[in-house]
């Protein structure tokens, strides 16, 4: 993998494609991956030079990112949208409670615990809407799956199995629901074209609004690490 050279180095990752008619960068909220797309029959070297010469930019798009944040007793996390902080707690279940979420057991284990207890409510909200929009279409969802990606927030095969990111619970309900009327239309239209979006105003008419939260605030559910301390 190409390397940008300084303090500190940064990898590049190169992506061809035969639709790009010029070089372009793009700096991954999620991960700050950093990719250079280039046409087809580009030279690498010259891609490499591109970079080069736009190291400012790149390395100004990487000290935006959201610095990542442990979870663990007294973080303030989003739910749902709302701010909870955690607390530790009693029993054997976790629980919102007011403005608070209350862990139970080993605080060191705190943020394990409450990763295990978003995923559950990821997996009932996103298989809920997703059966929702698919019987607003004729379809049915084969399968729900969830796993903790970092360049996209969900996916559809031609089948009907279904992918999203467990991250989307921290974000309002409509931008979940937003999702899933997305991943839902590629039953339909797998690409993103015209036809395709005009599948998603029928899900989801004001799906430009929840979009263009997830640009804005995506990253900082990414930046959020559920570890054991």
């Amino acid at each position: 993998m190409p390397i940008l050279p300084g303090p500190p180095p940064v990898e590049i990752t190169l992506r061809r494609s035969a639709r790009a008619r010029r070089f372009s960068l793009r700096v991954a909220q999620a991960d700050g991956k950093v990719t250079l797309s280039l046409p087809t029959r580009a030279r690498e070297a010259e891609a490499l030079a591109f970079a080069v010469s736009q190291e400012g930019w790149i390395r100004s798009a990487l000290a935006r990112l959201p610095a990542a944040e442990m979870v663990g007793i007294g973080s303030v996390i989003p739910v749902e949208g709302r701010l909870l902080r955690l607390v530790s707690g009693q029993g054997r279940s976790v629980q919102v409670a007011g403005d608070s979420l209350h862990v139970p057991g080993d605080p060191a284990r705190a943020g394990p615990r409450v990763a295990a207890y978003l995923k559950v409510m990821a997996r009932d909200r996103l298989a809920a809407a997703s059966d929702r929009y698919a019987a607003q279409i004729g379809r049915k969802v084969v399968q729900v799956s969830l796993r903790d990606t970092r360049s996209r927030w969900g996916s559809c095969t031609a089948e009907g199995a279904l992918m999203y990111s467990w991250r989307l619970v921290m974000a309002p309900p409509s931008v979940l629901d937003y999702v899933a009327a997305h991943e839902v239309a590629h039953m339909v239209e797998m690409n993103h074209s015209d036809r395709f979006w005009a599948v998603v105003a029928r899900l989801y008419p004001a799906w430009q609004e929840e979009r263009a939260w997830l640009k804005r605030q995506g990253g900082a559910l990414q930046a959020f690490r559920f570890d054991a301390a």
